[in-house]
């Protein structure tokens, strides 16, 4: 299987720019309209995908009050799990509208579905790709289902061990899955800088042949940048209109100013990256001016010995490299030189000669 894919035409990885995923999850506070805008907001930034949720409380936990059905400490202390995901989940009768309006304005939209169900839902709006959430990774019967659509696969892996990861790509391929990417992912809300541990991120792609990245929770977007310095070739973080409006994500979720800069500030260090050759980039080849070489100091006659009368190491570097120096004063000159003029190999006498580099 090969590492890179598309998504509805994109390249990810195999050297494409990296791929940026805006995760809208609940920000859109149970309003159509604030979802619309989310993407509009999306395409705006420059992000290249949009991304929903798609469960509804009732396929992602029971109506319960026992343990574990509370959240303790965090972002959600005291919540219902049901409770939340009821506030926080996105209609499904909204996502035929969501998706047709992305592709109105050219932006990828896709959605992590939670339960099989949604994965046949998703199908019926012949969704481009599919996330399969952190929390979900441990869910084979839901990856062997979205494996089985044929379409590609992005897996966030926070909180699983090694072993959970191999086995859901496992799962995945021998579902019939085609093609998939793996997200390194630190599963706090937010999520401090100290906690991503981004030198394990490359493990993903070493351990399974898949193109990794990384779904972020920091604040800011500083990882999210170093991340692509590691490889990265997809970039997910959760945004929202303005965090002042609230919402379940909203206090780790960047706003479209700050999503464009991530936008922009993970290409340009993609672009900064290169191809990893000694070969000098265009920029620098005016540069020559500022470096030393060999000149003629004053005029020099056929058969004069070159010294440090009539020659010096000077800016630009034009002539020959500094380290010629010893060869030039043990020369003769073969023609005629000029004041100011730039020494080269051919106005060395022929027996005497030196490489002009």
């Amino acid at each position: 299987m090969s590492s890179a894919f598309e998504i509805g035409g994109r390249a990810i990885g195999g050297g494409a720019k990296p791929y940026v995923i805006a995760e809208m999850s609940g920000n859109h506070n149970g309003d159509i309209g604030r979802a619309l805008k989310l993407i509009d907001a999306a395409k705006e930034a420059g992000a290249d995908a949009v991304k929903l949720q798609t469960y509804t409380a009732d396929t992602i936990t029971l109506d319960c009050d026992g343990p574990g059905f509370v959240i303790e400490g965090g972002l959600w202390n005291g919540r219902r799990l049901y409770d939340l995901y009821r506030e926080a989940h996105t209609p499904w009768e909204w996502h035929p509208r969501l998706f047709a309006h992305a592709r109105a304005i050219g932006i990828h939209c896709f959605s992590s579905p939670f339960d099989e169900t949604a994965v046949d839902f998703l199908e019926s709006l012949d969704a481009p790709a599919y996330k399969i959430a952190s929390f979900e990774i441990v869910h084979l019967p839901l990856i062997r289902r979205v494996a089985a659509t044929g379409k590609p696969t992005i897996i966030s892996t926070g909180m699983a061990s090694p072993e959970e990861i191999a086995e859901a790509v496992d799962a995945f391929r021998a579902a019939g899955g085609k093609a998939a990417a793996l997200l390194h992912c630190t599963s706090a809300y937010p999520a401090p800088a100290a906690d991503a541990n981004l030198r394990y991120m490359p493990n993903l792609g070493l351990r399974t042949g898949c193109p990794f990245g990384l779904s972020d929770h920091t604040i800011g977007n500083q990882t999210a940048i170093a991340a692509i310095a590691l490889g990265a070739c997809i970039v997910e973080k959760h945004f929202t209109l303005a965090r002042a409006d609230g919402g379940p994500d909203s206090a780790f979720s960047l706003e479209p100013a700050e999503l464009r800069d991530l936008v922009e500030s993970v290409r340009v260090a993609f672009d900064s990256l290169g191809s990893g050759s000694s070969e000098r980039g265009a920029s620098e080849q005016g540069s020559f001016a500022f470096r030393r070489s060999i000149y003629a100091t004053r005029d020099i006659a056929p058969g004069e010995r070159f010294s440090a009368a009539n020659v010096r190491i000077v800016r630009p570097g034009y002539g020959l490299a500094p380290r010629n120096w010893e060869r030039v004063v043990a020369s003769r000159a073969a023609i005629a030189i000029k004041r100011g003029a730039p020494i080269d190999a051919a106005m060395l006498l022929a027996d005497e000669k030196t490489e002009n580099q």
